[in-house]
């Protein structure tokens, strides 16, 4: 900006227009990385982190203080998969139709106090269904399902590396709250262990969504589509289009398949004489290399079509099974645990990528949601329909030789699915971290 002569000789030459109000795109990437932080911590303190991965912590815990069988106390996760796959529609909708803070910030605050509750839970198993029933309802408003939406709108050139960032919160969460929720039932107890984990949510969750969770500006809470001419299509011609009932597909197969490894990973490894120690070794470097698959894969997403990013990298994970099936030596575990988190990091950036370049914004939670009703739905059946196979082979080879079918199945789907046209759009924000700024392209 250049200065008037006034402005350069008085003494107050350094309180120009610039320097009071700082310049519409470096608010704007302000307000866009403060978005995104805040959508990685939700993630982190979300449904899809702290009770996923730290419910095989508590479970022998709350067996022993109340003398209930270990099936009793896992049919309360099974509750809360089915009530998340029935209520994430409806969740999607609302997210589509209000912003996302008033979505969002309801379910976290009822999500992080419901967790807190179990600290008093009494010796009645049905206490403990009530209230994982009750985290399922509200669980998908607090996990990626809640932010997608919103990162999207204020990210479109950038948007896998966005969306790769807000999907690496859950990555982040099951480094660190397995080992903090067992050191908490190690030195003060399982209630006090479940009291404070539903303090962090609340501590992290609420208020940096009271602060920072806002819609671009000038953005309505459905924004205009950014993509493909199937955008602006019906809600059902969105559910029943082809790349829709692809991606759906895909993501059942490669769940049902990955879903049920995860399940038995650690006695499949013990069977074959692996110590106990380092299955859970073998599982955590699964851990690290699906929190490195997700960051990575936004990359691609932003430099090459998107379906054959997917396909490529489930077809890595497919290899993966195939170590697992024929390849028993330490080593060769450690290896197909990197190969299997690379799919698995890759299929949950993709799926909400591909999303928002079909199909735009206007109706994008609705879709995910549906995706993850599916996901939910072939989460919950993969590890049943494992244990299954076993019990009555004594052996999970055949279940193995399916789930890598199905993982080839679904890389072959992504491969297939049409392309789609990122159009160029009249900015809705100048500037903001290189959103709404991209040239028409096809990929």
């Amino acid at each position: 900006m250049k200065l008037t002569q006034q402005e350069e000789s008085g003494p107050q030459s350094m309180a120009t227009h610039a320097v009071l109000n700082p310049a519409p795109r470096l608010r704007q990437r302000s307000s866009a990385a403060a978005v995104l932080v805040t959508a990685c911590c939700g993630v982190f303190v979300s449904f899809a982190s702290i009770l996923v991965y730290t419910f095989g912590v508590f479970l022998k815990p709350l067996a022993a203080s109340f003398h209930w069988s270990r099936t009793e106390v896992s049919l309360a996760f099974t509750l809360a998969a089915l009530t998340v796959a029935v209520c994430s529609p409806f969740i999607g909708r609302l997210l589509d139709r209000f912003p996302a803070r008033r979505i969002v910030i309801p379910c976290t605050t009822i999500y992080g106090l419901a967790f807190a509750s179990m600290a008093f839970l009494s010796p009645h198993v049905w206490h403990l269904y009530a209230v994982f029933i009750l985290l399922g309802i509200v669980g998908n408003g607090t996990a990626q399902l809640g932010y997608a939406r919103l990162v999207s709108a204020w990210f479109d050139k950038q948007r896998g590396r966005a969306l790769a960032v807000v999907m690496a919160g859950s990555g982040f969460g099951s480094m660190v709250f397995p080992p903090l929720a067992q050191w908490l039932i190690t030195h003060y107890g399982w209630r006090t262990a479940y009291a404070v984990l539903g303090a962090v949510i609340l501590a992290i969750g609420v208020p940096l969504a009271l602060l920072f969770l806002y819609e671009p500006a000038a953005a309505s809470p459905s924004p205009t589509p950014t993509a493909a001419p199937i955008a602006d299509a019906t809600h059902s011609s969105g559910v029943w289009s082809i790349p829709f009932l692809g991606i759906a597909l895909a993501l059942l197969l490669f769940s049902f398949a990955t879903n049920g490894l995860y399940a038995h990973w650690a006695p499949l490894l013990t069977d074959r004489g692996t110590s106990p120690e380092q299955a859970a070794f073998v599982l955590s470097v699964a851990g690290f290399a699906t929190l490195a698959s997700k960051l990575s894969t936004g990359y691609l997403l932003d430099r090459f079509r998107a379906g054959r990013v997917a396909a490529l990298l489930l077809s890595v994970c497919a290899l993966g099974f195939v170590l697992i099936l024929f390849a028993h030596a330490p080593w060769i575990a450690l290896l197909s645990a990197i190969l299997v988190g690379v799919g698995m990091g890759a299929e949950s950036d993709a799926v909400p990528y591909l999303l928002t370049r079909y199909f735009g914004l206007r109706r994008f939670s609705e879709l995910y949601g549906y995706t993850w009703c599916v996901y939910a739905v072939a989460g919950a059946t993969g590890p049943v329909a494992m244990g299954l196979v076993f019990d009555h082979t004594g052996s999970y080879r055949k279940m193995l030789l399916a789930a890598l079918a199905l993982v080839l199945a679904a890389s072959v789907i992504f491969a297939l699915l049409p392309r789609y046209r990122t159009p160029a759009v009249k900015p809705v924000l100048t500037g903001c971290a290189g959103d709404f700024d991209s040239a028409s392209e096809s990929r």
